[in-house]
């Protein structure tokens, strides 16, 4: 019996492949993570991208960016700040800082514009053409330098002849989302496109204790960005970029002791659409950004030369009760569960200003040898602000001036061998002044500086015209950070010193069986000296800057796309990562320890050797903090043709994480493992192809998944969003 079921599987595997060779070929991916248009296969990197299916799919049910982290291998992202400051991590490798004054090692990239504060990575999505991912030390060519990697956003541009392209949906909760582009020609030398997102959420969360029915949950959320190109000459081009968005909603939504000591599942005080708060005026959260850019470019020939220019600005506030219920165990009646005090804060940006300017000069592609050179230059100025409520609010202002030259080349060496290298030099000065109620004013600048001369240098071979081995070294460098978060506890400011890494990475890119099968995998392994941690919580609210000697990491990737038949289609992602953090002498306070605190007494149970006297236990061997020890997604397409040709089809998505540690220490309760979710999409093509209508839905098991924790209070937490099912309607024109 065991030899049929062995013989079975071999001829089910066999007949698939067989099957593969006669389906049709994927489309080839088109990707600038090297500043200009290549196919993925011919990129020596790790690169992996969202096509529009899927991001059309994972946004229709009105969600944030953080949406795109899990459905590609080795990002993940998280927020205890709602639908803004969201903490993206790739490779294990990011900041869960909570502060909008945090520096984190991913960049985001939105048109050419990098958005260096946690507020402008916030930025919706909507009428996006293409979301890469580079994973690893990056700096050479792109913005700020950084450590862990780039997504990279770039919404559709305008074209001489007329594109559009709508979706509304609607589902449970009136979760709504209009999204919709549109552009063409204005004259022979100028065209247009503008954009516009709508999103809505009615509040569905009680508040309990308050008796108020549909308290919070909800959000209003608006974007639009109107792109003009003008192009008088064949050789001249000008691209220039005016986006705004609003949004007007609920801050994260913090539970109090929905987890039990001893354990990490959410017990009976978890209900999805009931809170008891008596404090934070039922978390509401508003922020306003505008910003604009310009692109110039000017093709001389034998060289190209581009100017980008931007512009960002953005003020706001979240408000929150932290401590996830009502009274304290001093002020009775509390709960639910044990409240040892209430906690309740704003945090806010009373305004952002930042600059940015890019000089770039490339060779013309095509040629053997080509080659780029730049120049970038930042400039950001803010005030961040601090309200704990039972003292006045502490005011912080931040300065970070950057300045970068960069410079990459790359040769074909033979038909089969290509070698690239780069070099990039950068300053970076952080200053920081402030005033508050629980401390004497700051008026002479804080300055923390740093430079440094990083480098990058890979090879890529062709074994075969359809497999290619590619190996990559780099360097990447994050600059001193600044944090004045616990000025507003009565403590002083903390700073981190320059982190450093050295990556390696190999791996294989494939097309198989007649291109029907696109299958590109890598391992890497990488070194930070001096690694920045923020350490959360503590006795409060609060965030303490820290550097630790080093930290290490290794692990695989694997990304596919499988055209199986005609009609069906399959793209997965896998990712298994080890972090460790490499410094006997860190310690930090776990889960609200004070010293002379026993084990025993303090609100988790600690998995690291812990010192009662100090009340700081060793986090000496630990993983980074919310890096997932593995991650897998999966898609898959089937379309039905009929006789009228139109086609029904349907559409899923998965994605399940590993092992993920949330704090520095190590506990029982304050970890996640095995968090999974799912989506299913159901519809018909109309025959001219260009109109859609389905049915939807979003968690469709609806799994509560537990995505943070607030330590310092009780065992309080955040959890996902529930299910939501919808209808949604789309068109294009192309």
């Amino acid at each position: 019996m065991t030899h049929f079921k062995q013989y079975s599987s071999y001829l089910l595997l066999s007949a698939a492949f067989a099957g593969a060779a006669f389906a049709q070929q994927v489309e080839s991916v088109t990707v600038t993570a090297q500043r200009h248009a290549e196919d993925i296969q011919d990129v020596p990197m790790s690169v992996a991208t969202l096509d529009t299916t899927h991001v059309e799919a994972i946004f229709q049910s009105g969600q944030d960016i953080k949406a795109i982290a899990n459905h590609i291998p080795n990002v993940y992202a998280e927020s205890s700040n709602g639908r803004v400051a969201p903490r993206f991590y790739i490779r294990g490798l990011g900041n869960t800082d909570f502060d909008l004054a945090a520096s984190q090692p991913v960049s985001i990239i939105m048109d050419d514009i990098v958005m260096e504060n946690v507020i402008l990575k916030s930025s919706p999505i909507y009428d996006v053409g293409d979301v890469e991912v580079s994973r690893g030390p990056q700096g050479t060519l792109f913005g700020r330098n950084t450590t862990a990697g780039i997504i990279k956003l770039t919404s559709a541009k305008p074209t001489q002849e007329f594109q559009s392209r709508f979706a509304a949906s609607y589902g449970q909760y009136n979760t709504a989302s209009i999204e919709m582009g549109a552009g063409g020609g204005l004259t022979d030398t100028l065209s247009a496109r503008i954009s516009g997102l709508w999103q809505h959420r009615d509040n569905y969360i009680d508040n309990a204790h308050l008796g108020i029915k549909d308290a919070m949950g909800g959000y209003d959320e608006k974007a639009a960005r109107l792109q003009l190109l003008w192009k008088p000459v064949d050789k001249l081009s000008v691209l220039l970029n005016g986006h705004f968005r609003s949004l007007d909603g609920t801050a994260a939504i913090f539970r109090a002791n929905i987890t039990t000591k001893g354990s990490n599942k959410l017990n009976a005080n978890y209900q999805h659409d009931k809170v008891w708060f008596d404090e934070g005026a039922n978390n509401p959260q508003k922020y306003n950004s505008i910003g604009t850019s310009a692109e110039i470019s000017y093709d001389f020939g034998p060289v190209v030369l581009t100017s980008i220019t931007g512009y960002e600005y953005t003020h706001g506030y979240s408000r929150g009760d932290i401590d996830g219920g009502y009274g304290a165990v001093y002020n009775p009646p509390y709960g639910p569960g044990f409240i040892p005090f209430n906690s309740q804060s704003q945090d806010g940006l009373d305004y952002l200003h930042q600059y940015t300017q890019e000089i770039h000069l490339a060779s013309a592609t095509g040629g053997a040898w080509f080659w780029q050179v730049g120049g970038f230059w930042f400039d950001t100025d803010y005030q961040d602000t601090t309200y704990p409520y039972y003292v006045g609010p502490t005011s912080v202002r931040q300065t970070n001036i950057s300045y970068a030259l960069f410079g990459q080349t790359s040769y074909q060496i033979t038909d089969k061998l290509k070698v690239t290298g780069g070099l990039r030099w950068t300053a970076d000065t952080k200053g920081m002044t402030a005033h508050g109620a629980l401390m004497a004013p700051i008026t002479d600048p804080v300055r923390k500086s740093g430079s440094n001369l990083s480098w990058d240098l890979s090879a890529d071979y062709a074994l075969t015209d359809n497999v290619k081995a590619y190996a990559r070294v780099a360097t990447g460098f994050r600059a001193p950070s600044i944090q004045g978060r616990n000025l507003a506890f009565g403590n002083g400011y903390s700073s981190a010193r320059s982190e450093t890494i050295e990556s390696y990475e190999a791996g294989l890119k494939t097309e198989l069986f007649n291109k029907s099968l696109r299958l590109n995998f890598d391992g890497f392994t990488y070194y930070i000296r001096h690694m920045q941690f923020s350490a959360i919580g503590g006795g409060s609210n609060s965030v303490l800057l820290v550097n630790a000697r080093a930290g290490q990491a290794y692990g695989l990737e694997a990304d596919a796309e499988w055209a199986a038949t005609d009609n069906l289609t399959f793209t997965g992602g896998a990712s298994w990562t080890h972090t460790e953090i490499k410094d006997p002498t860190l310690g930090i306070a776990p889960c609200g320890a004070q010293a002379g605190m026993s084990a025993a007494s303090l609100n988790c149970t600690v998995l690291n050797p812990y010192n009662p006297v100090t009340g700081i236990a060793s986090i000496n061997g630990n993983p980074f903090p919310q890096a997932p020890d593995y991650q897998l997604s999966l898609t898959a397409r089937y379309g039905y043709p009929l006789s009228n040709g139109g086609e029904l089809f349907a559409y899923t998505d998965w994605w399940l994480q590993g092992y993920t540690n949330f704090f520095l220490y190590k506990s029982k309760e304050f970890h996640t493992n095995g968090n999974y979710e799912g989506g299913l999409k159901l519809g018909y093509v109309f025959p001219d192809k260009r109109f859609q209508v389905a049915a939807y839905a979003r968690n469709i098991t609806n799994t509560p998944n537990l995505q943070g924790a607030i330590d310092f209070n009780n065992l309080t937490g955040f959890v996902s969003d529930p299910r939501v099912v919808g209808i949604e309607i789309s068109a294009h024109v192309e």
